[in-house]
């Protein structure tokens, strides 16, 4: 049960973490260890970064999305006790969502008792590292960081003082300095970098990461780092994180319903927990896009995630065979489940750029965008409409991202199935469009901590089936 492990962390968001994570991924990848990537926190940029690095998927635990027990489940399931797990944090060590940070990097840390790396932003700063290096350290005295990684240092003469005063003050090792690195190789957008599925260049991007480690961060000693880790047989799930209730329906079936997945450049962003969770729960994925699809195939319901639907609104507006189909399947009752993107994808227009593209047309709505987040955090949505996929008075947690609002919405509030106890939701804080089998949501949820959602998916897709077969 020693389960090397290692929290890149950073003292807030925007120091470099995820580059520096990918590089050390690809970099001990290339090197022959046997690496397994975790995202804290509710992300899916940086998660498709670490999978690709790695070769294999990253899974997030994130403590407000799922109760503890199905965290440490996921990390010891998707981990193996002779490899080295590189969990990269999210924003600041210690920045959490209350006073008392429960969800914060710092406590997945504790939660998981893994040694903790920092990322420093060091420009136009010297000694000022230090001090902040030992703020951490005295801040909470259970987080065990053994070690900083300098980033954006001007050159030798600003590396040597910061590396002697940070060892000198904290006593903590300074495994890295990595000076100012061009951005050709990571450009970002919106919250993070730009999705790797639309980054033809992603494979070099990886090499320059790997590249940048190796010559820059002694991957030797964060690897021992790792492998020192405390032992977990231990490992308690009482934690001051509060618990939320989970239910349990169950699915008897010996159907395998096929279950269609959206997934392009325009669709990218989706949990693989989620993924696994249909699958585990009898699904067939059948995946499909409608930037180069011209029909959709025969499936008994669908799945589209979120993502930049309106970088690609003029190649979605040209592909009217796609729409027409999608539009006339909702009618008819297909199960559609979309958050973020897809229920942009669903309404009938988004207006970007002073253009406007047509959409799907199955919901009577019409999206803007804003050069500001219109909305950005946790969710907690209560179901207050009977809808196909969740109970009435049940709570999800969840997140949500985007630029885009509102403009017009033709439909009624008995269509929104959640009031938000927190978060912005579609509009006047409320969320989850009802259409027939449709439900489409702002919120992203994470399957570990709403199990009732593959369920609920997979019931709906038989039921379909079931009728369409009848029809025939």
């Amino acid at each position: 049960m020693v389960f090397p492990r290692v929290v890149i962390s950073a003292i807030r968001g925007g120091s470099g973490k995820t580059i520096i994570s990918t590089g050390i991924i690809s970099a001990l990848k290339l090197a022959g260890k046997q690496i397994y990537p975790f995202k804290k926190g509710p992300d899916y940029i940086d998660s498709g970064w670490l999978a690709l690095a790695a070769g294999r998927p990253c899974y997030n635990l994130d403590t407000f999305l799922a109760p503890v027990e199905q965290v440490l489940n996921s990390f010891f399931s998707h981990s193996v006790n002779s490899g080295l797990s590189v969990i990269e944090g999210n924003r600041g060590l210690y920045d959490g969502i209350d006073v008392e940070g429960t969800t914060s990097t710092a406590a997945l840390a504790k939660l998981l008792k893994a040694p903790v790396i920092l990322c420093m932003d060091c420009t136009k700063s010297t000694r000022t590292m230090a001090a902040v290096v030992l703020g951490c350290l005295h801040f909470d005295h259970d987080i065990d960081i053994k070690g900083v990684i300098l980033n954006r240092v001007a050159g030798s003469r600003h590396e040597n003082i910061l590396r002697k005063t940070i060892e000198h003050h904290t006593g903590i090792f300074v495994l890295g300095s990595i000076p100012k690195l061009g951005k050709q190789n990571f450009p970002e957008r919106h919250m993070g970098l730009v999705p790797t599925p639309e980054h033809e260049w992603a494979g070099n991007s990886i090499s320059a990461a790997a590249d940048m480690a190796k010559k820059y961060i002694n991957l030797d000693m964060l690897f021992q780092i790792g492998v020192n880790a405390p032992d977990l047989s231990k490992i308690s799930i009482k934690d001051k994180i509060p618990e939320k209730k989970v239910s349990t329906l169950t699915i008897s079936s010996e159907h395998n319903p096929r279950i269609g997945v959206i997934k392009d450049s325009a669709f990218q962003f989706y949990y693989h927990e989620n993924l696994d969770a249909l699958i585990s729960a009898g699904a067939k994925l059948v995946y499909l896009s409608p930037l180069s699809d011209k029909s959709i195939p025969d499936i008994d319901a669908l799945y589209i995630g979120g993502g930049f639907p309106e970088t690609h609104a003029k190649e979605l507006a040209e592909n009217t065979s796609f729409k027409e189909k999608l539009k006339l399947l909702a009618a008819e009752g297909l199960p559609i489940y979309a958050e973020c993107g897809g229920l942009m994808y669903l309404g009938k227009e988004l207006i970007f750029n002073g253009q406007t593209y047509a959409m799907a047309g199955v919901l009577p709505v019409v999206f803007g965008f804003s050069k500001k987040p219109q909305a950005h955090g946790y969710t907690i949505c209560k179901v207050k409409e009977k809808n196909p996929y969740y109970e009435v008075g049940s709570k999800i947690y969840g997140h949500e991202f985007h630029y885009s609002n509102v403009l017009k919405w033709d439909g009624d509030e008995k269509d929104l199935a959640f009031s938000l106890e927190r978060g912005t939701g579609f509009i006047k804080k409320q969320d989850g469009i009802i259409f027939k089998n449709v439900f489409a949501t702002y919120t992203h949820i994470h399957a570990f901590g709403t199990p009732d959602w593959a369920k609920a998916m997979i019931n709906n897709a038989i039921n379909y089936s079931s009728k369409k077969t009848k029809s025939q």
